[in-house]
C-alpha cells in the first residue's frame, strides 16, 4: 500500500465525519492535511507559543500538561488517535497563545492543517462548524470532569480509580510514584505516602516502577466512599 492510499485509509477509519462529507470546504480541509511525526518526549507546543496548525492524531499519544508557577506539571488530558486538542482549537478560535504544554508520550503521527486553512473552511462550511463546535464541547465536558476529580475527590478515591483504570494482565500497573503524581495532579510525596497506606492495608504490592493490586475489591470500594 502506497503511503498516499495509508493515509486515505487513517482519514476513514479515525475522521469518517471529515472523510466522508461531500462539503466542499471540508473536502479542500483534508486534502490541505499535511502529516507530522514528533519523537517520544518531544514537544509538541508549549506556554506562549502560538498556535499555527490544527492537529489530528493519527498514531501514538500527547499529553496536555498544566504548569504551575512552582515548575510543578498537572495533567490535563491526553489526545490519542482520532482525536484533536480541545486547546488547540481553543487557541485557534481566539486567536492566542497556549496556556499549557503539549508532549509527545510515544512517537506521535498526526494530520496538521494550517490556521488558515482552518479558518477558512469554518467561514466556507457551516457543517464544519458543527463538527468543531461539537467536538470542542465534548473535549471541554471531559476536561471539566478532570478539573472537578481533582480538585474534590479525595486523594485515597483518586488513587483507586487510577490504579484499577491503568492495570494489565496479572492486576499490575507499571507506573512510576512520579507517573501517578502527574497523573493525579499532585505531589510526589503525596502518592508514595497513599500508596504505602494502600500496602499496609494489604491492598497493594509495591515494587520499582511496578505496582500489584491485591485486593481489587477494596479498591473499588473506594470509589463509592465519601468520606476524606
Amino acid at each position: 500500500m502506497r503511503a498516499e492510499e495509508r493515509y486515505v485509509t487513517y482519514w476513514e477509519e479515525l475522521f469518517p465525519y471529515l472523510s466522508n462529507s461531500k462539503d466542499e470546504a471540508i473536502a479542500r480541509f483534508t486534502r490541505c492535511a499535511r502529516i507530522v511525526t514528533f519523537r517520544e518526549s518531544e514537544s509538541v507546543f508549549h506556554v506562549g507559543s502560538s498556535c499555527e496548525n490544527f492537529l489530528l492524531v493519527v498514531k501514538g499519544r500527547v499529553r496536555v500538561l498544566m504548569i504551575s508557577k512552582t515548575g510543578r506539571e498537572m495533567l490535563l488530558y491526553h489526545v490519542g488517535p482520532g482525536d484533536s486538542c480541545v486547546l488547540t482549537t481553543a487557541c485557534l478560535l481566539a486567536g492566542e497563545p497556549y496556556p499549557a504544554k503539549g508532549v509527545a508520550e510515544s512517537a506521535v503521527t498526526a494530520f496538521a492543517v494550517s490556521k488558515y486553512e482552518f479558518h477558512d473552511a469554518l467561514k466556507q462550511s457551516s457543517a464544519f462548524q458543527q463538527v468543531v463546535v461539537t467536538k470542542l464541547g465534548q473535549r471541554f465536558a471531559g476536561l471539566i470532569m478532570r478539573m472537578s476529580e481533582v480538585a474534590f475527590d479525595s486523594i485515597a478515591r483518586r488513587m483507586a480509580q487510577v490504579l484499577l483504570r491503568r492495570r494489565c494482565s496479572g492486576n499490575g500497573v507499571k507506573v512510576t510514584h512520579q507517573g501517578l503524581a502527574l497523573e493525579m495532579g499532585t505531589a510526589r510525596e503525596v502518592v508514595s505516602r497513599q500508596l504505602k497506606a494502600f500496602e499496609a492495608h494489604g491492598w497493594v504490592r509495591l515494587g520499582r516502577g511496578y505496582i500489584e493490586i491485591l485486593d481489587q475489591h477494596a479498591l473499588q470500594g473506594m470509589l463509592t466512599y465519601t468520606g476524606n
